[in-house]
């Protein structure tokens, strides 16, 4: 591939399309270090202030009424209803789409969330756009709004994605089994003893790890207060994301504890902390499941966001990676059991070693390239 201007689109509504996006601009740079190669945050406001004002909107949908935010997730999954949402965002937001396309002169756009993948599609449809585009589904199920006939490459996590899609009458040539692209340091072996003097820990004390994703939700209050009615002393490793108040919060409280804890905010190193821990207690986001099974860390998952981490759950679960909890009032007794059963924590490492795709950015960049892109450009041009 020759010099290129690349250009991939995420949304900051989470960590999760960020971390995706990073993840394969570091192996685009690697492949092609004399390419154009740019992120953009598509819900940020200096994108557009209608993007910036659908993203607050979404927060706060997903603080105060969940349940909205749920039914308006499954109403889009059919076709009909999600094909009309597409629609209405495409047209509303494809201007900015234009901008940044035009602003970057890309002749080739990867989009790792939906939003943006809507308004590049319809550039491309009506002839307004002449780029390669590319789709990096970051989830473990298929909702209608990932779904567009213009997209050249599809990018998704597993096989049942895969026939998810070409059920929704995506063409089998254009999607490609990669799994969700995470950073190489999770692809690492670490030196546990090294790691266990270097966070203070006692390494013949059980190690739990607590995540409330990027955003800090995920129930992490609930679940430290879940381990306190364990009558074993544990240690417990919390990042709380960029909620520095729970942050705050747990650091003010921690001495009161009967265990050891100790807190981060948006940690730089969690992957030298999955090494460490016994167990992952977390919400299911997509990102945090696929470093998890990268590391082969059990996982507990609870208070999913409502749609597609419910399904990441379920899938997690399904594949005896992880267990989904969902009732909080069982966290405590769930990881009783564990801790009374290390057959059952090392099946469930087995089973995370069977699900992983550490090279998945890796693998994606192979695929680009093999798609020949001179060739795909010169038949949009005609």
């Amino acid at each position: 591939m020759h010099k290129r201007n690349i250009l991939i689109v995420t949304a900051s509504i989470g960590s999760g399309h960020n971390k995706a996006a990073e993840a394969v601009s570091n192996e685009m740079k690697i492949k092609y270090p004399k390419s154009h190669i740019a992120v953009v945050d598509f819900m940020s406001t200096e994108t557009g202030y209608l993007n910036g004002f659908l993203k607050e909107i979404y927060l706060k949908m997903l603080d105060y009424v969940p349940n909205v935010y749920d039914f308006l997730y499954n109403f889009t999954g059919g076709r009909l209803q999600g094909f009309s949402a597409q629609s209405m965002l495409a047209l509303a937001m494809k201007k900015n789409m234009e901008d940044l396309i035009r602003q970057h002169q890309a002749d080739l756009v990867i989009c790792t969330h939906p939003f943006p993948c809507a308004a590049a599609s319809y550039l491309k449809k009506n002839a307004q756009a002449d780029m390669v585009l590319a789709c990096v589904i970051t989830d473990f199920s298929i909702h209608q709004m990932w779904v567009y006939k213009h997209v050249d490459l599809y990018f998704v996590a597993t096989d049942e994605a895969k026939q998810e899609l070409i059920h929704r009458g995506v063409e089998a040539e254009r999607i490609n089994v990669t799994g969700i692209p995470i950073d190489t340091c999770f692809d690492k072996s670490y030196d546990k003893g090294a790691l266990l003097q270097k966070f203070s820990l006692n390494a013949a004390m059980p190690i739990a790890l607590i995540m409330g994703g990027g955003l800090g939700l995920g129930g992490v209050k609930t679940a430290l207060m879940q381990l306190e009615e364990l009558c074993q002393p544990i240690q417990i490793l919390v990042v709380t994301g960029a909620n520095a108040s729970l942050w705050s919060e747990i650091k003010e409280n921690r001495n009161h504890s009967k265990h050891k804890i100790q807190v981060w905010g948006y940690s730089n190193n969690v992957q030298e902390l999955m090494a460490v821990a016994a167990f992952l207690i977390s919400k299911p986001g997509a990102l945090t499941i696929c470093e998890a099974m990268a590391m082969e860390l059990p996982m507990l998952l609870h208070e999913p966001i409502p749609g597609p981490e419910t399904e990441n759950a379920a899938y997690v679960e399904q594949k005896g990676a992880g267990i989904w909890i969902k009732d909080n009032n069982n966290i405590g007794a769930v990881v009783k059991e564990l801790l009374s059963d290390e057959k059952k924590l090392a099946v469930m490492r087995q089973n995370a070693h069977s699900c992983k795709k550490p090279a998945a950015a890796k693998s994606i960049v192979d695929c680009i390239e093999n798609y020949k892109l001179e060739d795909a450009l010169l038949k949009t041009s005609i």
